[in-house]
């Protein structure tokens, strides 16, 4: 049986809420300091909520790994007065890296309404339910503007805590997910000249752990004749992990409000969307907004992640999407 990874990520369920670094209130001071912000596009440095930041920072690394910023005020301001001010706040905590080929550093989570084969589509800007995954960044940060008239909840489970489980119920399945799987290029990964990577769902690397997971692109990869078939202890272990992660032993579940603020580490969580029912006045309709961030304090990461985050020391400028040429 694998050693246990004991760290503060590794919580189960509601464990998570009754966290210290579970929830940040905004308080009278930092609201103002968002009003400052606005005409430098910059929290000023040193300031009380500069500094809350950094414990924010602190904490997605070395804490729970999530946390919900409450108080935004999101009536006070329009689009984009929030647009500049959630960029300022990312920027406190990290670099925002490009979530696209044009380099987009921020992305409307929406239903944008393309049809099932345009290449434009990809999960988030569908209302669909979404499966557990990560997303290519060291840390993702999401503000809600509004919220759907129905489903839209938000689900995060300890992927340390999916180790702990599965090394302790079923080790044999833990070995196959600490080897690479074949991962397909994504669709609107244009800068990337290689059609596949190699990477593990979980590693060890210098003592750090370490988890990444989309099985979409694991499937479209099999799914190919260009790489070996997946084997059937590979795919038992793709669904132990999402059996688990399921269980609401393990993940929780809650409904981001406007205004709602959602920073997620993705090497210690994975994190998913309900199918969502919008309202009809466009105007209404559910729209978060979503940063992809690279944090200086981040951790090293196994030399096998490198197809998909070129750059793997801590602290490095990681992850994103590339233009191409």
């Amino acid at each position: 049986m694998p050693p246990k990874i004991d760290l503060p990520a590794a919580w189960r369920g509601e464990e998570l809420f009754a966290r210290d670094d579970w929830t940040v209130e905004l308080s009278e001071s930092d609201l103002a300091e968002l009003d400052a912000a606005l005409e430098s596009s910059l929290i000023r440095s040193g300031s009380g909520l500069a500094n809350r930041l950094s414990s924010l920072q602190n904490s997605l690394e070395r804490g729970g790994g999530a946390t919900r910023v409450r108080g935004f005020p999101i009536d006070r301001y329009d689009e984009a007065q929030a647009r500049t001010l959630f960029r300022a706040i990312c920027e406190r905590v990290g670099t925002p890296i490009s979530q696209s080929a044009s380099g987009e550093t921020m992305f409307s989570v929406r239903d944008e309404g393309f049809g099932e084969n345009d290449p434009r589509t990809r999960g988030p800007n569908t209302r669909k339910k979404l499966s557990f995954h990560t997303d290519r960044c060291d840390v993702i940060a999401f503000l809600c503007l509004r919220q759907a008239k129905s489903g839209g909840e938000n689900f995060v489970v300890s992927s340390v805590s999916l180790f702990n489980e599965i090394g302790a119920t079923r080790p044999d399945l833990l070995g196959v997910l600490m080897a690479p799987f074949f991962y397909k290029r994504h669709n609107v990964d244009a800068g990337n000249e290689r059609p596949y990577c190699e990477q593990p769902i979980f590693s060890v690397f210098d003592g750090h752990f370490a988890a990444n997971f989309l099985r979409v692109l694991i499937e479209r990869a099999y799914a190919s004749n260009d790489v070996p078939d997946m084997t059937e202890q590979q795919r038992e272990a793709l669904d132990y992990v999402e059996t688990l992660a399921e269980d609401p032993r393990f993940h929780v579940s809650f409904r981001l409000e406007s205004g709602d603020l959602l920073f997620l580490n993705n090497w210690v969580t994975f994190h998913r969307r309900s199918e969502f029912v919008d309202h009809d006045d466009v105007t209404l309709r559910r729209h978060l907004l979503r940063v992809w961030l690279s944090v200086p304090n981040s951790r090293p990461l196994n030399p096998m992640f490198a197809g998909n985050y070129g750059a793997t020391a801590a602290g490095a400028i990681r992850g994103g999407m590339h233009p191409p040429g």
